[in-house]
Order: structure tokens, then C-alpha cells, then sequence
């Protein structure tokens, strides 16, 4: 019972922090109450998958759409751009969580060989990870650096665009990168500082092609 409850406040805190560091960075209106509700079910699936069924790889391909429909049906963001969002959510978080490991683990805290064993040390990982997004949302809110080219409403077309269909594929090499960490970590620890370059890369490239739709859309508009 107590790692149950261990984890699903710790899953919690993360998928929250998840949540806030997209509304922030898409200048969106923060609802306190949906996110706590959908961090607590997400938290709870992915106690079900990796604990009782050991499924990591499947979890993670499951928070990804969960996380998605949740910012499409709670939070009324259209489905295509919800889509997006949580790809890059996902790159950034990844990054910063991977990019605490590898300090950690440079600095004996932490082992290669089980980065997802229940221990003090995980917890630490995922406060520290959760604290860090956290507070680069607050500092993306406070500077107003975000982007503003994802609507507030469902309803309507959606222009897709040439800018649009890349950002929407990158969310498949995206998912697959996240799904083989676990795989990567296992096998091949020696190159592990490629894991955070990797997705240092791709969100590269997913703030990159933002950037320039928000230009593109404030063009239109003057």
C-alpha cells in the first residue's frame, strides 16, 4: 500500500508538471482542478502497467495518448494540436529528466542498471525533474515567450500546412525515442549522454518549426 500511494504522488507530481509546462508554453489558461484529476488517472495506469505487468514500453505509448486526449476533452484544446503539444511536452520533460540522470548518476547517486527501481533515489529524480519543468514554466509565463498559434477553441477548420504536418510526424520518432530509452539505458549505458542530445535535437527542431508558424501566423495577421 504505501508504494502504491509512493507512487502514484510522485507519477502525480510529474504529469502535472507536464501539464503546466505545456499551458505555459503555449500561453494557455491553467485549470488546476483537470489537471490534478487527469494527473491522478494517468498516475494510476501507469502504477497498473509497470507494476503489476512490468509493460514500461507500452506505459509510456499510453501516457503519451492519454496525455493528449486529456488536453483535447478536458482542457477543449482541438485534437491536431493537442497532438502536437504533447510531443513536444514530452521532448522537453524527457530532456530535463534525462539530463538529471545522467548528473546524478555521474555523481554516484543513482545506477544504470535499474533507473527505474521504486527507491528514495527515484523519488529524488522525479522531484528534482518535476520542480525543474515547473519552474521553466513559471519563467516561460513570466516572460511571456511562449507561442500563440494553437487556438483556444475546439471547434472549426483547421489549416494544415506544410510546418503543421512536420510538427504533427515528429511526434512519431517522438514516441518511439521515449519507448527505447529503457532498451538503450539496458544495453548500451556507455553512450547514455546520447539519450538527452537525441532529444535535445528534436526539440530543437520542434521549437524551431513553432517559432516560425507563430511568425508566419503574426505575419498573416499585420
Amino acid at each position: 500500500m504505501l508504494e502504491f500511494v509512493q507512487y502514484m504522488v510522485f507519477s502525480t507530481l510529474e504529469t502535472y508538471a507536464m501539464f503546466y509546462l505545456a499551458l505555459r508554453t503555449f500561453k494557455i489558461d491553467i485549470f488546476n482542478k483537470e489537471m490534478i484529476f487527469s494527473s491522478l488517472i494517468m498516475a494510476f495506469f501507469s502504477f497498473v502497467l509497470r507494476d503489476e505487468y512490468n509493460l514500461i514500453e507500452l506505459d509510456v505509448l499510453l501516457q503519451f495518448v492519454l496525455l493528449a486526449c486529456f488536453l483535447w476533452l478536458l482542457l477543449r484544446i482541438h485534437l491536431f494540436y493537442a497532438t502536437i503539444i504533447t510531443g513536444i511536452t514530452y521532448q522537453a520533460y524527457s530532456f530535463i529528466q534525462t539530463m538529471c540522470f545522467f548528473i546524478m548518476e555521474q555523481l554516484g547517486l543513482f545506477s544504470l542498471k535499474s533507473p527505474y527501481s521504486m527507491n528514495i533515489m527515484t523519488f529524488v529524480l522525479q522531484i528534482i525533474s518535476a520542480l525543474t519543468a515547473i519552474s521553466a514554466a513559471i519563467y516561460i509565463g513570466k516572460k511571456r515567450i511562449g507561442f500563440d498559434f494553437v487556438p483556444d477553441k475546439q471547434e472549426g477548420k483547421v489549416q494544415i500546412h506544410t510546418r503543421d504536418k512536420i510538427l504533427f510526424a515528429l511526434n512519431i520518432p517522438s514516441v518511439v525515442i521515449v519507448m527505447s530509452t529503457m532498451y538503450f539505458i539496458q544495453n548500451l549505458s556507455r553512450f547514455f549522454i546520447l539519450v538527452p542530445v537525441t532529444y535535445a535535437l528534436i526539440l530543437y527542431t520542434y521549437l524551431h518549426l513553432s517559432y516560425q508558424k507563430d511568425r508566419s501566423s503574426y505575419e498573416h495577421f499585420s
